[in-house]
């Protein structure tokens, strides 16, 4: 499990960037107060420490008594916070309207309202050009205050129209949250679960999904409504292994910021996340030509100043770009090729480490674990997949058991037989508790203790009886589950024909390239 500093001071210190650090000295330094010139020593000790230890401090920090410490941290935090919004102004839409608010309630407190209102009227206008509804409520709010309460002249049909309009961003913002709670649930299902795992799973998120569905969809409008109307839709299907249906919600999801190209820079964060499933579709259909298309356009969004001047959306880009990245040679059988990819994806995965939630970590490894397990390199394959198991962490209960299964057939793979027979018992019930069995789960588990009276002559026969089982539910929309975690059907392959699974791999792939292309050929001819 990553090493990660729980506290908050540290963390922020430590994500600031060189010409952040720069302007927050200079900012401290306006003034060049004793007590300014103490918290920039604090800054400087903190900002040297690669883990935070507070007796470090204390003794580096003679000046501070224990007792101080807290309160000067706590001084220090809000400094660097109030130095970064300054940079932060011309940026960011939500600071830009937040800063027009403030300037209007000052003014109003001097008793200037015609001149509030007027920055109020800018507000309003800047706010819904930018689709922030959210802010329309506080703008509102006060201009009624100062209809309500001052003469201004103009409340001869002002209270009407701000009744009428008050009326309409509330409808407008209810059905927002309905949408984004929506969407928000859904995910938190996958982050916990994966996969539809059973009928049962399926029926009641099928429940949950149009009980909480707006009655009319069709009404809908506005980006943000349509943003999560989307998004919900697209992991609904997900969830269930829809990939057509996931497919087509996540080009509209991504559509979405092309129609409007504005809102890629107010909802960066959103657009990356959208590349990245549309991406993760394309992969899904095994649509090569989709897939390097829209991984083209996300290498080259990589690039941009959007990205590289903000932390966040390069630390996102680089968890979605490289999954991407992975996935491709997942789909061109180049799995030996792929691990070029990974001294620097664990490399990133350690500067990130305050910044990375667990559950990107658990994908990495279980994608870097399938890489070695492709290129028959099982020894790294299990060290992973050990990553994965023995970290003790509550969520995707999925990986948790397909991790312990690859685990398993990496064993098989090495010959450790001494361990099988425990690691098949144990695993089982693993996945069992996790209500993760299914057919295909079961049949090959009762293969792989079968084989242990088997002889080698006795095997191939075996491989091929289990794979004509498989082939038959690879389309059975339960059994695509399985199949999405672990190409078993793929490694019966190598097995029945003595190569690695990369090179199953990657024949598939050449023969789908020249169908493709020779279609096109008769096309043009």
């Amino acid at each position: 499990m990553p090493n990660r500093s729980s506290d908050p001071l540290f963390q922020l210190i430590h994500s600031l960037q060189k010409g952040e650090k720069r302007n927050f000295k200079l900012y401290m330094k306006r003034n060049s107060s004793n007590e300014d010139l103490k918290v920039i020593q604090l800054f400087d000790v903190l900002d040297k420490m690669r883990e935070y230890d507070e007796n470090v401090v204390l003794t580096k920090m003679e000046s501070i008594k224990k007792e101080q410490l807290a309160n000067r941290k706590a001084h220090l935090y809000r400094q660097i916070l109030a130095s970064l919004r300054l940079l932060e102004t011309t940026d960011n839409i939500d600071i830009q309207l937040h800063e027009q608010l403030d300037y209007a309630r000052i003014l109003y407190n001097k008793g200037l309202y015609i001149q509030s209102l007027k920055i109020l009227d800018k507000a309003k206008e800047n706010a819904r050009n930018n689709n922030q509804y959210s802010f329309l409520v506080q703008i509102l709010f006060l201009e009624k205050k100062i209809e309500s309460l001052h003469i201004t002249h103009s409340l001869h049909s002002r209270a009407k129209d701000l009744r009428v309009e008050s009326n309409g961003v509330v409808d407008h913002i209810t059905l927002i949250t309905k949408l984004s709670n929506l969407a928000l649930e859904l995910y938190g299902w996958y982050i916990s679960n994966g996969h539809a795992r059973n009928k049962q799973d399926v029926v009641e998120l099928s429940g949950f999904f149009h009980q909480h569905l707006p009655a009319e969809p069709t009404k809908i409008n506005g980006f943000y409504q349509k943003l999560y109307l989307y998004q919900s839709f697209c992991w609904y299907a997900f969830i269930q292994l829809d990939f057509l249906m996931y497919y087509r919600y996540t080009q509209k999801w991504v559509d979405l910021f092309h129609e409007e190209p504005f809102m890629i820079e107010i909802e960066t964060a959103h657009y990356i996340k959208g590349l990245h499933n549309l991406i993760s579709a394309h992969f899904d259909l095994n649509n090569f030509e989709g897939f390097d298309k829209t991984l083209k356009t996300f290498e080259e969004f990589s690039q941009s100043e959007l990205v590289k001047r903000n932390q966040n959306n390069t630390i996102q880009v680089f968890v979605y770009l490289y999954i991407a990245k992975i996935n491709r040679h997942f789909m061109q059988g180049s799995f030996k090729e792929g691990l070029v990819l990974v001294p620097y994806i664990t490399e990133k995965l350690a500067e990130y480490t305050l910044y990375l939630d667990s559950h990107r970590i658990l994908v990495f490894y279980y994608k870097i674990a399938s890489l070695y397990f492709g290129s028959g390199d099982y020894d790294n394959t299990i060290k992973y997949l050990n990553k994965i198991i023995n970290w003790k962490v509550n969520l995707r209960n999925d990986l948790q058991c397909y991790a312990r299964l690859l685990h398993l057939i990496a064993h098989y793979e090495l010959g450790n037989y001494n361990l099988l027979e425990y690691l098949i018992k144990s695993v089982y019930r693993f996945m069992a508790k996790m209500e993760n069995l299914g057919f295909v789960e079961e049949e090959i588990f009762k293969f792989l203790q079968r084989s242990f009276q088997l002889t080698p002559n006795e095997l191939q026969p075996e491989f091929k009886k289990l794979l004509q089982r498989l082939k038959e539910l690879e389309y059975n929309p339960l059994a695509t589950r399985a199949f999405a975690y672990l190409d078993i059907i793929s490694w019966l392959e190598s097995k029945i024909h003595h190569l690695h699974v990369q090179d199953i791999l990657r024949q598939k792939y050449l023969d789908k390239m020249n169908s493709k292309n020779a279609a096109k050929g008769k096309l043009t001819s």
